[in-house]
């Protein structure tokens, strides 16, 4: 779904994003497009195992290049975190210990909390097949968990940052049902108007003896304005039905548009050569 537009804004702020000796260059650019996608920027890698920078990762991350170029690369965990103030680990599997677990609504809400109070925060991720040990966890002051099919609880890192940015950019909304655009605005249309496009479907459908047997007219005519008027149609909606139905009457599958004069000007090209 294609929405870059570099005259806008660009959002950078948020919790780190820390990623556990991420496998695949692949995997960490996806991850810097869905952090960009929702306003983080700043993303570190502890012991990438294909080294850094990665060519693959800069093709993966779509131009989230913001993000891609302020990665920061660290030999241990301990080293990613040690400037935050809170961190949550992710994790989808049930830990032993006594550390708080969250939901990611609830997570994004706390961060918010601490990062408007000034707090560093952050959220580790980790590898690709399996996750975060115990001992990175310990690290972490919350969890977080995603409500996910219980038989079949493996994300893909990526998604999982996707899922974890996307509650962090709905934590800052006013109103979590805005959308950043609507639709066109149309004008209802007037009764007149249906009644116009009632009027010349059923002209252009009876010169072509649709209504058959005859008897069942009054049926098949209630019928057919039964399924035009099940909604509101706009103005607009109007004058294209009945622009489809204009085509349809003039021209034919044989002689379409532009292959031959139209049906009423061949008919009146006839009536004047009888004339003569």
């Amino acid at each position: 779904m294609a929405g870059t537009n570099s005259e806008r804004q660009l959002l950078r702020e948020g919790p780190v994003i820390i990623l556990v000796e991420p496998q695949m260059g692949e995997n960490i650019g996806m991850v810097a497009r869905a952090m960009a996608n929702f306003g983080l920027a700043e993303l570190r890698l502890v012991n990438p195992r294909d080294g850094w920078p990665n060519d693959k990762a800069q093709a993966a991350a779509s131009k989230a290049d913001h993000v891609i170029e302020g990665t920061k690369v660290y030999e241990t965990l301990e080293q990613a975190v040690a400037d935050l103030n809170f961190v949550y680990a992710t994790t989808a599997r049930q830990r032993d210990g006594f550390k708080p677990v969250r939901s990611p609504v609830a997570a994004a809400e706390t961060l918010r909390a601490k990062f408007r109070a000034g707090e560093g925060t952050g959220i580790l991720f980790g590898r690709e097949r399996w996750g975060l040990n115990n001992e990175e966890v310990a690290l972490a002051d919350e969890i977080v968990t995603f409500p996910v099919n219980p038989a079949f609880a493996s994300l893909n890192i990526a998604q999982a940052v996707l899922l974890m940015s996307y509650e962090w950019m709905k934590s800052g909304m006013e109103d979590v049902a805005a959308v950043p655009f609507q639709a066109m605005s149309q004008t209802q249309s007037t009764k007149e108007q249906l009644f116009g496009l009632y009027d010349q479907l059923e002209e252009a459908l009876d010169a072509r003896n649709y209504f058959h047997p005859p008897a069942k007219k009054p049926k098949m005519v209630d019928n057919l304005r039964a399924v035009l008027s099940r909604r509101a149609f706009t103005e607009q909606e109007i004058s294209v039905l009945r622009g489809v139905i204009s085509s349809l009457d003039r021209f034919s599958r044989k002689y379409p548009r532009g292959r031959r004069p139209p049906v009423d000007a061949k008919e009146q090209s006839e009536d004047d050569s009888s004339a003569e």
